[in-house]
């Protein structure tokens, strides 16, 4: 019998959730430290227990994943954990394309696949010295925005980075990307793509809201100029959005364009399943992508019940975690698992 697992934090719940509502075994690798935490849901058959998640490059766990016939659905803290080659490296089947991971992880390789999908991105900026204007610099990875900073000069660009290297976030600057700072209402762009149906789902949309730079909203700005201290773009939580309706049109464009564009750069079959385009809509209703996701993001924790998108493609309550565990399903039912899992 196949079993769905993942690794314990992001949206562990929803995903184990989904794949019990879809009637799959669930199992879920937890640190020790969070333990507590899961067993409180009946939901999670298997609990297998580890100090560090790197544990599930070790044969030990291999095996106990490998005897439930698991497949492991990745998120944002496996890419934040580990690098491209670990994950390219384990011994169990994963949801998706686990090669798409290292365009993500690596922001030269994002922007590149971004470019070639068309779409609407801001500026890189190659070297501090090159900074004219409002800037955000940017960890590679999964970072959840934990080291982001906005600079407008190579000076204060050196003093912000030097702060980050002395609390241990980043070495040098070889760690940070830095690109021209996006105007706009943000917005994070939740899809599913499916490579049995060959059809793209539009799932939701959230914003996001990070401290503290969200918080410094409610300080008076003489206030703000005497704080001594990086605001952190660190994501605490998310809230939803429904777009206008006369945006959708290039909503699914946005996501068409990238699922072809992975096809074309990223074997074997490019972007499977979920993704997110990340980015702001102007005053002209322009959307301008600044980053992606190629696999479940956080805010579609908001969505366990379903989205207002979702329920116009389904009559049930469909979450991406459910959604990904249908798809399971379905490449099992067909024996088509080696299109949805590597």
């Amino acid at each position: 019998m196949t079993s769905i697992g993942t690794l314990g934090s992001h949206c562990a719940l929803q995903v184990l959730k989904g794949a019990k509502d879809e009637g799959f075994k669930t199992i879920l690798v937890c640190e020790k430290k969070r333990e507590k935490l899961y067993r409180r849901f009946s939901f999670i058959d298997t609990v297998i227990l580890v100090e560090s998640f790197k544990e599930i490059l070790e044969e030990k766990c291999v095996k106990q994943l490998n005897e439930n016939n698991a497949i492991i659905v990745p998120h944002g803290t496996l890419i934040s954990q580990m690098t491209s080659q670990e994950i390219e490296s384990i011994k169990v089947p994963i949801f998706g394309n686990k090669w798409i991971l290292r365009w993500e992880s690596d922001r030269a390789m994002k922007e590149k696949l971004m470019i070639e999908s068309k779409l609407r991105i801001p500026k890189s900026v190659s070297d501090p010295k090159d900074i004219v204007g409002l800037t955000i610099a940017k960890r590679h990875g999964a970072a959840g925005g934990k080291g982001y900073f906005l600079t407008t000069n190579e000076t204060d660009y050196k003093k912000k980075r030097d702060q980050l290297i002395s609390q241990g976030l980043i070495k040098g600057d070889e760690d940070l990307y830095l690109q021209e700072y996006a105007f706009g209402v943000s917005a994070y762009l939740q899809y599913f793509y499916s490579p049995i149906s060959n059809n793209l789902e539009f799932f939701g949309v959230d914003r996001r809201y990070e401290s503290d730079i969200d918080g410094l909203g409610r300080i008076p700005s003489p206030q703000q100029l005497d704080i001594n201290k990086i605001p952190s773009f660190n994501v605490i939580g998310n809230s939803p959005l429904v777009l206008r309706e006369s945006l959708l049109d290039e909503v699914y464009s946005m996501g068409e364009r990238f699922v072809e564009a992975a096809k074309k750069w990223i074997p074997p079959g490019g972007m499977t399943g979920p993704f997110c385009l990340e980015g702001v809509y102007d005053e002209n209703g322009q959307f301008t992508t600044f980053e992606f996701s190629a696999r479940i993001v956080a805010g579609t924790n908001l969505y366990v019940e379903g989205s207002p998108y979702s329920a116009f493609v389904y009559d049930e309550p469909m979450s991406m975690g459910r959604r990904i565990a249908r798809e399971v399903k379905i490449a099992k039912e067909s024996n088509q698992i080696s299109k949805i899992a590597t």
